[in-house]
């Protein structure tokens, strides 16, 4: 398909979907844009070759009983399989006080001053092959909005459901703006149901505004057929706070990029992630820090643990922009290698171009602490089950701060079972 037949398609796709002119317009700019791009870098990691794309944009119905959606009043949540919208649930007293939960498109076209304001603004559709992809090719997504000065008290729920029945990608695109003074917790749960063969690429843009707060967790369950690109970024304003929690537990081929920009002075920015990995699986995560406002701090802690033949690559990248005076960076980028035949890699790396900063890293790349085995099996506890035990407590510091407590059983228990199975295999 030459460009002139690929804008006609999504032209077509576009009206079919109701899409506002100024949505179709950057389509076909990301579109010709895909012509001149290349794929983003990552250090040490190589996945040029990974089916992430498919030029063709379709709009398919998801069965949404894939998906059970168990209404609970006391729960803000919203359900989505695939490109289908099966439940948004919103206390009436917060749509009074001008919160707004929804899909994307609905968004766009209801909400189009605040859409088009914020939109594609953290991440650019011009960055990389695969962030003009996003744009020209999104099918699914959610929209949240925080006015000023609301608190919303309790966890928003969202459950991402990738339709893998079907022979079809998916490309959603999460909107959160927290307004000035305002405060969410916002919570992601991604999954796959069926196996075919299909890629994900998956955008997350945090627009933190000044003294605002925003906690942003996200349990990654994608299934092993799906080949995933991530890209999350947060916009962070005067003296604004954005912490991430992510635990990256998907089953396939993951790549992906997470940034936080500290652009307004006095911002505060905590990326927390932790990775296991198994089998012949290949994960490169680059997690980003840039202090660009005074008196900014940021801090990254990732923690990996690799399994049989998999391989994980995490690269932690601080920087302090000149002009930044009195930021901090701090960032720990540590791993466990449980196999022989496993591969890892822990790259810290700072880029400073400023004189009154503080600035710090530490990387470990090894196998399970010794003496903690050897305590632990002196007090007749199973190899294996000394093993997960130490591998917890290494992991820790993140999931103590996922901040629902369901979710956070959750994710042990997934980590529990890709361990189990790991050692099973070894």
């Amino acid at each position: 398909m030459d460009l002139a037949q690929a804008k006609a398609q999504l032209t077509a796709a576009s009206q079919q979907n109701n899409e506002p002119a100024s949505l179709l317009e950057k389509r076909l700019a990301a579109r010709e844009l895909m012509t001149e791009l290349r794929l983003p870098k990552m250090q040490r990691f190589t996945y040029y070759d990974w089916p992430l794309i498919k030029k063709q944009l379709n709009w398919v119905e998801s069965d949404p009983h894939l998906e059970e959606f168990t209404p609970d009043e006391e729960v803000i949540r919203v359900t989505q399989v695939g490109q289908t919208t099966v439940k948004v649930h919103i206390p009436e007293k917060l749509k009074a006080a001008g919160v707004i939960l929804t899909d994307i498109f609905t968004a766009a076209r209801e909400h189009a001053d605040l859409f088009d304001r914020y939109f594609m603004t953290a991440i650019k559709a011009d960055e990389n092959l695969l962030t003009a992809y996003h744009m020209a090719y999104l099918n699914a997504g959610l929209f949240l909005y925080v006015p000023k000065n609301v608190e919303i008290e309790k966890p928003i729920e969202a459950e991402l459901v990738q339709d893998s029945t079907q022979e079809e990608p998916l490309i959603s695109h999460v909107l959160v703006i927290a307004d000035r003074g305002s405060k969410v917790k916002f919570l992601q749960h991604l999954t796959t149901v069926g196996d075919k063969e299909n890629p994900a690429n998956m955008m997350i843009e945090l627009i933190a505004r000044d003294n605002s707060e925003i906690d942003f967790s996200s349990l990654d369950e994608l299934g092993a057929h799906t080949h995933t690109y991530f890209k999350r970024r947060a916009d962070i304003g005067r003296d604004a706070h954005v912490e991430w929690a992510v635990g990256l537990m998907n089953d396939g081929d993951t790549v992906g990029d997470m940034d936080s920009e500290l652009i307004g002075e006095g911002g505060y920015a905590n990326s927390k992630m932790i990775s296991v990995t198994t089998r012949q699986q290949e994960v490169g995560v680059n997690n980003r820090v840039t202090n660009r406002g005074k008196h900014t701090q940021g801090l990254i802690n990732q923690r990996g643990v690799i399994l049989e033949k998999s391989e994980l690559i995490f690269n932690g990248i601080g920087q302090i922009i000149h002009g930044a005076h009195g930021a901090k960076a701090d960032q720990q980028n540590r791993v466990l290698i449980m196999s022989d035949d496993a591969r890892g890699d822990a790259n810290p790396i700072l880029l400073i171009d400023e004189n009154d900063v503080e600035a710090g890293h530490a990387a470990s790349v090894g196998p399970v602490d010794k003496r903690q085995m050897y305590y632990l099996m002196s007090r007749g506890i199973p190899r294996k089950q000394a093993e997960r035990m130490v591998i917890r407590g290494f992991l820790g510091s993140v999931l103590s701060a996922i901040p629902a407590a369901d979710v956070r059983q959750k994710l042990i228990d997934i980590l529990e079972r890709k361990l189990s199975d790991g050692q099973e295999n070894q």
